[in-house]
Formats: structure tokens, sequence, C-alpha cells
């Protein structure tokens, strides 16, 4: 997993399938954007429903800004022959936030560990080739609370900033949720500081 710079990361947007075959035996990967574990067991879940009398159900997802969020699974292949192939896909790429589900179904011909490694990789890497990698902002959260009458003065901050509205309950007394680039934080709270009845709180 990479970052493209401090205030991005890569990932994709729509679900793409590609097919790989090799001595009789095919491979169907399916790419899925997912944001959680919850996310993922809904769609291998999808997967399985779809491709119920597939030989193996193989797959590998990261999730999150570091590298300690992933899983992989060879269901059944041999250790090492398709999950870790699929990850590498996946890195390759630099981008997270990304579930792929490679099922096979046998041919009748053992194609042995290295070309397990070979169709299940190359499966993964067609699949993500049919959907484009896009680059979304990183964002620290903060809520803020604040009468009315501040208003202008937090939207003309956060105009400045590029910080995105993502909740604004307006009545007499006012909640807001704003995301900021990682880059712009120390700034945005230097500018509030001199704002001493606007209260500030990092969401985590």
């Amino acid at each position: 997993m990479a970052i493209a710079n401090s205030d991005f990361y890569l990932t994709i947007e729509q679900p793409s399938t590609a097919e790989f075959k090799d001595r009789g035996s095919k491979f169907i990967a399916f790419a899925y954007p997912i944001k959680s574990t919850e996310d993922f067991k809904i769609a291998l879940q999808k997967t399985k429903e779809l491709h119920p009398k597939a030989s193996h159900h193989c797959f590998a997802y990261r999730i999150g800004l570091t590298n300690n969020i992933f899983r992989v699974s060879d269901d059944g292949e041999p250790g090492g022959s398709a999950g870790k192939p699929i990850l590498n896909a996946i890195d390759s790429k630099e981008i997270t936030d990304v579930l792929i589900v490679v099922v096979r179904y046998f041919g009748g011909t053992l194609l042995g560990v290295p070309g397990l490694i070979n169709a299940y990789k190359m499966a993964a890497i067609l699949c993500l080739q049919t959907t484009p990698v896009v680059q979304k902002p990183i964002l620290t959260l903060f809520e803020l609370q604040f009468d009315y009458t501040q208003t202008n003065i937090i939207m003309s901050i956060a105009k400045q900033l590029n910080a995105t509205i993502i909740t604004n309950e307006s009545q007499l007394f006012c909640i807001m949720k704003l995301g900021v680039l990682p880059s712009k934080v120390l700034d945005f709270l230097h500018k509030f500081s001199e704002h001493h009845t606007i209260s500030i709180k990092k969401i985590d």
C-alpha cells in the first residue's frame, strides 16, 4: 500500500471483473471497493453465490492507510499460491480499500505451484486493469460548535483551506463537521485559535 502523497491515497470506486485461462482451468477475478471487513464479507458471499460450483474462492484485501489491515486466503490451494499473489497485484497498483476474489474452475490439469501463482496474479492484474484508479483525499475530521452569527467566518476559513464540509446542522447553536487535509491541519487550528467562542474537537 502506498499513498500518492501525504494528503491523498489511491483506490478504486467501481467493481470490475476479468478472466484468465491456463490449461483448461478458468480463473475469474472480481475487484470490489470496500471500506470495512463487513463490506468484505458481503462481497465474498455475493461472489460465492454467483459461482457456487467453483473449485476455489481465493481472495486478498487491503483496507486503510497503514500496511497492517489485510487478509489473504488460498481456500484449499497450496499455501502461498493464491492469496499472496492476489495481494501483490493490489500492492503493485499502490491502492487500498480494495478486495479481489478469484474463483477457479478446475480444468483437469494440475498447474503446479508456479502455474497457480502466475494464474492468480494474472487474473487479479487483468481485473484491476479494467477499473480506473482514483485519487482520494485523506481527511482529518473536526467537529465545530458555534453561534450561527459566526457561520461566515467558518465558511471563509474552510474555503481558504479547501476543507470539506461533511455535515452542517444550522440552528441557533450550530454544529459542523469538517474534513481537513493533513498538510492544512496546523493552519486550520491556528486560524481558529483567534476565535475563542468557537469550540473545536478532533474526531477520531
